[in-house]
């Protein structure tokens, strides 16, 4: 009989195409992957470390999975397993600790399942994480979180990802083709590219190789893959031609996440952003003219060092001004090791807590009028295969959340539909004539 594995992944799509990724190598090694409360022999934790809230999240994980089995072989890896080892080793239960270099050979390294009286660290400076290993994500019928870049090289003050992942790195064009074809050949619908840096594409042993247009041009010709979608890239990498290219492709979504983090110039400077807010602003109008239907999210962070009622209400002014359709909240935590933690200017934190509430606000809002726009409009839905209270929902290109009733037939399948009407509860609802509403 196999032994079991069980995994649990924390943070970012980055962390769960690499989750499948180790998944497949337990799978070849002869386990069989199980849900997480179903007794397995290993537990395989893939943390983030971006706020102080996901390591206090690896410890529950570590607890909650010894309680289902005490004898379980608990491994970690991921962003803070490559910041705080130590830290990690100290859990009481933990058995391994993987770095950023080693967590690809995490099957090699389990040779005995027994219990440790102390966690063994295998954790190299991050510089030696510079290979790239290809990952994405699988189990899901409808989209694919597919890795073409990890790494970063910018220097964010705020930011602890270049200590966790090492420096800006790609996979070949050549390659990310290939899975590209295999996930088609799977079944799945849509893809979703990811990286640490994803604008950053085309880097290899420290060279430029290519770019990221080049990339988006050559993942259109792939058959089989209905569309793409970018999930997050920097604004001073979103040039013209991209946006150019993304409103005239065959399979890339009028949809795009673009960081801003700040609407205050000051703030950005101190952020070691590279771009000012008119850039960003010029980057969202380029978009809009293009592709008014486009739906445009935003990452921003409140309470950084130094911020000011006044810039925090400068960032409230333009984020209000923009044409965008939601925002991705973060409110500023220390991180050591990162200049940030140590500049003056600390917002307390119920400021900080004051300032993230007017923001959830905002987006609710902005999501609100975005998809009032969207009213009227036909536009084509893929459905997923959640059961919520009898419903299931689905994504137009554009980013639109919609519901009908659960009918299996629908799963990961693509249908033009209409969208009506959203009700006052934000529900949604569908007619007699099978028109569905927004979610």
């Amino acid at each position: 009989m196999n032994k079991k594995v069980a995994f649990y992944t924390l943070g970012c799509k980055l962390n769960y195409s690499e989750t499948s990724s180790i998944g497949r190598m337990f799978n070849n090694a002869g386990f069989d992957t199980v849900n997480f409360t179903d007794t397995p022999d290993v537990y395989v934790v893939n943390t983030c470390s971006v706020t102080d809230n996901a390591d206090k999240k690896c410890k529950k994980i570590v607890k909650e999975a010894l309680r289902i089995n005490p004898n379980a072989f608990v491994t970690i890896v991921g962003c803070y397993a490559q910041l705080k080892p130590k830290e990690i080793a100290e859990i009481p239960g933990v058995d391994m600790v993987l770095g950023a270099a080693e967590k690809f050979q995490l099957v090699d390294h389990i040779t005995d399942l027994t219990k440790k009286p102390k966690a063994l660290v295998l954790n190299q400076p991050v510089s030696q994480a510079n290979g790239f290993v290809p990952s994405y994500s699988f189990g899901d019928r409808t989209r694919t979180f597919l890795k073409v870049q990890d790494g970063c090289d910018y220097s964010c003050t705020f930011c602890t990802i270049p200590l966790a992942r090492g420096s800006s790195r790609s996979d070949t064009i050549e390659n990310v083709i290939a899975q590209a074809k295999d996930i088609a050949a799977s079944g799945v619908k849509e893809i979703v590219l990811t990286g640490v840096n994803l604008g950053d594409f085309g880097i290899r042993e420290g060279k430029r190789e290519d770019r990221f247009l080049d990339l988006i041009q050559a993942l259109d010709e792939v058959e089989g893959i209905e569309r793409i979608r970018i999930s997050s890239i920097e604004p001073n990498l979103l040039n013209d031609q991209v946006i150019a290219f993304v409103a005239t492709s065959k399979r890339f979504v009028p949809h795009f996440h673009i960081p801003l983090q700040s609407g205050s110039d000051k703030i950005l400077a101190l952020m070691r952003r590279r771009y000012k807010r008119e850039l960003y602003a010029n980057r969202v109008a380029k978009i809009k003219q293009l592709m008014p239907d486009c739906c445009i999210g935003v990452d921003v962070i409140v309470g950084f060092p130094g911020e000011t009622r006044e810039d925090f209400v400068d960032t409230y002014n333009f984020l209000n001004n923009l044409d965008i359709s939601y925002l991705h909240v973060f409110t500023y935590s220390e991180r050591e090791n990162t200049p940030a933690a140590e500049m003056g200017g600390v917002v307390p934190g119920s400021t900080r807590a004051d300032r993230s509430k007017m923001l959830h606000i905002l987006s609710d809002k902005k999501r609100r009028a975005f998809y009032e726009t969207q009213i009227g409009k036909s536009d084509e839905v893929l459905f997923e295969g959640d059961i919520k209270d009898g419903f299931m929902h689905g994504f137009t290109r554009n980013y639109v959340k919609v519901k009908t009733k659960y009918d299996p037939i629908l799963v990961n399948e693509l249908r033009n539909v209409q969208l009506t009407a959203i009700s006052p509860d934000g529900d949604v609802e569908i007619t007699e004539s099978e028109e569905i509403l927004v979610h």
